[in-house]
């Protein structure tokens, strides 16, 4: 794999910082590779196992390169989505996109409004509330979490983040007022430091989460929609969030090896299995 190219695209608001792995001699499009609000650093492992690929991976608009004009301001998937496009019209359309988490919710909204730029598009693990048949007790525990960053900060915030996302099956009717779990067993500060611009709990969080898709725009799209769910994380929120498109989508997902990040590889907090991964990955753009 040729040197990495790093370049810029302007965006309304913000500046995209990208990255490009070239492969010489490939015929496929590029693959694009992105999360939110993961960087481009998070899908090193994975890109490395598509030597044969051009690969294509950004920062999202307020995280490591991508400065925003506000920092502290919410991104909005739609937001993410016209990001992308103008990075994959910058490196050449059409390509193929691997998305995770909160990048599979943006992704998605980009094929519903850009036709023609993305040949398929594999959702891994979106974590789409409004599509639950809890979405009511999901949602107002997405905005308590909100609530709680706004009033005591990161760590009580990420502390029922982690409780609210490792939870397996349905919410229970009063999980949105259960009491926030100790920062300190998480390892977490306790103490406010008085920033109130997380990329993952204040700037995306909420408006991802919420996020209302165009199932028409997607069902009409000439992009082929894969959406994938990861074997170890059955009942977790984002395993069921891609369930529940995929149903309402009227297809099958597709089981991925380990979990919500198993294209991680030696990642002290969520190890995962890139090899295989990757494997699968591959079979299914094949």
């Amino acid at each position: 794999m040729s040197e990495i190219q790093t370049s810029t695209v302007g965006a309304p608001g913000a500046v995209i910082t990208y990255d490009v792995r070239p492969a010489d001699g490939t015929t496929e499009p590029a693959l694009l590779l992105i999360g939110s609000p993961m960087d481009a650093g998070g899908f090193a492992e994975l890109a490395a196992r598509f030597p044969d690929r051009t690969i294509v991976t950004y920062d999202p608009r307020g995280t490591a390169r991508s400065p925003k004009e506000e920092p502290a301001s919410p991104s909005t998937p739609d937001q993410h989505a016209d990001d992308v496009r103008r990075v994959i019209e910058a490196v050449g359309a059409p390509v193929d996109v691997f998305a995770s988490s909160g990048g599979a919710v943006n992704a998605l909204a980009l094929v519903a409004q850009y036709p023609g730029i993305v040949r398929t598009l594999v959702a891994h693990e979106p974590p789409s509330m409004p599509n639950l048949p809890d979405r009511e007790v999901a949602l107002a525990a997405a905005k308590r979490l909100n609530e709680v960053y706004a009033d005591r900060g990161f760590g009580p915030a990420m502390a029922m983040f982690i409780m609210l996302t490792s939870h397996r099956g349905e919410y229970p009717a009063d999980f949105a007022t259960l009491p926030i779990p100790d920062p300190a067993a998480f390892g977490l500060p306790t103490e406010d430091d008085g920033r109130r611009d997380d990329a993952l709990i204040g700037q995306n969080l909420l408006s991802c989460t919420h996020y209302e898709h165009d199932f028409e725009a997607l069902k009409a799209s000439a992009t082929r929609i894969v959406i994938g769910v990861g074997a170890e994380s059955e009942g977790e929120m984002a395993h069921r969030g891609g369930e529940a498109m995929a149903a309402r989508l009227g297809t099958a997902p597709v089981t991925f090896p380990s979990h919500h990040g198993g294209f991680l590889g030696d990642n002290p907090w969520m190890k995962g299995d890139p090899d295989a991964f990757a494997a699968t990955l591959r079979t299914v753009l094949g």
